[in-house]
Order: structure tokens, then sequence, then C-alpha cells
């Protein structure tokens, strides 16, 4: 049975859950989240810039939307809420990584163009997702 264990851990927590430093986890963030994916059969989102998403069979992905604005509380548990949304919607875990780690830092970047590149909250995150997910099925 393919798993359906997702962790999304920022490098700081990565850190913790591995036993590495996290200037050793930054180093290399891809060989890190594989490690983790691999070695517990389970999905890692690797938060921070560029996530990382690495799964089971060792396949990576890299996500080329979001900003530094999103270094705020709450964002993270916004993140996991939308990846859980898409697996009790019928996603699999990577369908689920994948869209829910583009469609936060899509609204992000919305976010940050036109308000500025800091100073949002998690929860305004939250009120763009709709016209992201808009902008996905139009």
């Amino acid at each position: 049975k393919a798993s359906s264990i997702i962790l999304t851990p920022h490098p700081g927590e990565m850190a913790r859950l591995t036993g590495v430093s996290i200037t050793s986890i930054q180093k290399d963030r891809i060989t890190s989240a594989r490690d983790l994916a691999q070695k517990f059969d389970i999905h890692v989102v690797l938060k921070g810039e560029k996530t990382v998403i690495a799964h089971p069979n060792g396949n990576i992905y890299i996500n080329n939307t979001g900003n530094p604005g999103m270094a705020s509380g709450g964002m993270g548990d916004v993140l996991t809420g939308i990846i859980g949304s898409f697996v009790t919607q019928g996603y699999t875990p990577e369908a689920a990584t994948h869209m829910g780690v583009y469609i936060h830092g899509a609204a992000a970047d919305t976010l940050a163009q036109e308000y500025g590149p800091v100073g949002f909250l998690a929860s305004d995150i939250i009120d763009a997702l709709p016209v992201e997910i808009g902008k996905l099925i139009s």
C-alpha cells in the first residue's frame, strides 16, 4: 500500500526529526528531504525558499511559487490545511502536496505584488486562496 503520511517541516523541524544540523539540511535540501521520505516511506514537504517535495519513491519536485513574506507564524498551518483539504477530496498525497504547495505560494506571490514583499499574515493567504484556485480552473 502506498504511503499516505505527509510531513511539512521547516528546516528547524527537519533538523530535530533527523538529528542533522540546520546548516547541513540547507546545504542539500533535496537529499535531506529525499532521505527522510525514503527512510520512513512518507511524503516530505521541506518548506523554505524553493520548497522541496520528496516522495517515498525517490521523486523530487521543487516549487517555484512563494516569497520571503511567507516567513510568519501560521503559514505552515495554512499549507497543511490546504494539503489536507486536497487529500480529503480524494487526491493522492503526491497530487495534494504538489497542488497545495503551488497554490499556497501563488497566493503569497499575488499578495506580494499587491501589497509588497512583507507584512502579510497567514489569514491573508487564506483569503487569497479562492482567487488563486479560480485562476487554475478557469
